[in-house]
């Protein structure tokens, strides 16, 4: 081989290196500034904070730790011999208002067939004290009423199909109103949160699907891109005591891009795979094809 044949060769090879570096460097711009992906992602599911409704001791659980509930499961159960006492007064009070009704009716009814041989003002009393005892009777259903949906309420039961967790009630323990005592994952709400850089969302539409990656599983999960969030939270921004906006008033050179949540609705996901909520997810949204990719504007700084 003469010495221009070597020559050639060595700049054939040159330049093959180059465009192969020019190659791989346009694939890296495009795959970690333009491509919707994303190694910041969790999985996420909504959480019933389980509080009662009433005050009383706890005496009984029948959940455990980490236990499969549905719809309609009794979790705890609160104080319930002492709301059976309260329906019980109730009944009773009903009782003695409908007895005195009834005697105030027949006194009523008598003085108005006694005509003329009763004072108008007593019969107006009358006829005011069945009045009154007609209210009072109705208030003692409504408190009836009330005491029997208290007493429903001594079985706190499950609102959605889900996994308890962080259980730490027991029989003895008090129970306040309102007072979170423990909580349900809602495992039909099981979603994914992909934290995109704001340069890729113009890759992201509502309906694409989406490959979520869990850290440790081999199998991947599949969904559909179901929201983009409208906001975030804008920390240069700080409140101000006179309605005056409170900008910081530094600036940073290295401008990040900020993150924004887009919500990944999951399909059906494999039997083996423990959906747990918290756990890091790789999201990568599939731009169909036929979709024109939109570039990245540079920032423009004054």
């Amino acid at each position: 081989m003469n010495h221009v044949a070597k020559k050639t060769l060595r700049m054939l090879v040159t330049l093959l290196v180059v465009v192969a570096a020019g190659f791989g460097a346009r694939w890296l711009w495009i795959r970690y500034n333009l491509d919707p992906w994303t190694r910041d992602g969790r999985l996420r599911a909504d959480v019933v904070q389980v509080s009662p409704d009433i005050n009383g001791l706890v005496t009984a659980v029948d959940v455990r730790d980490g236990q499969k509930v549905r719809i309609g499961d009794t979790l705890f159960i609160v104080d319930r011999p002492r709301y059976e006492l309260a329906l019980a007064q109730a009944d009773a009070a009903i009782a003695a208002d409908e007895a005195q009704l009834a005697q105030a009716r027949r006194e009523s009814k008598r003085n108005k067939g006694l005509n003329d041989l009763v004072t108008t003002e007593q019969s107006e009393e009358t006829s005011a004290k069945v009045l009154t005892l007609e209210a009072q009777l109705q208030g003692a259903k409504v408190a009836r009423d009330t005491a029997h949906l208290n007493l429903d309420r001594t079985v706190i039961r499950s609102t959605v199909n889900g996994i308890v967790t962080n259980l730490e009630l027991q029989p003895g323990d008090y129970a306040n109103v309102g007072r979170q005592v423990l909580a349900v994952v809602n495992t039909d709400s099981l979603y994914a949160d992909g934290y995109f850089e704001e340069t890729k969302l113009p890759n992201i539409q509502v309906g694409d699907k989406a490959i979520i990656h869990l850290m440790g599983v081999d199998t991947d999960l599949h969904g559909t891109v179901e929201s983009i969030a409208a906001g975030i939270e804008d920390r240069e921004r700080g409140a101000s005591g006179n309605a005056l906006a409170n900008i910081n008033p530094t600036f940073s050179w290295v401008r990040l891009a900020q993150r924004i949540p887009v919500r990944v609705r999951l399909d059906q996901a494999p039997l083996d795979v423990r959906l747990i909520a918290g756990r890091t997810a790789t999201v990568s949204i599939l731009v169909p094809k036929g979709r024109k990719r939109e570039g990245q504007q540079g920032d423009r700084q004054s």
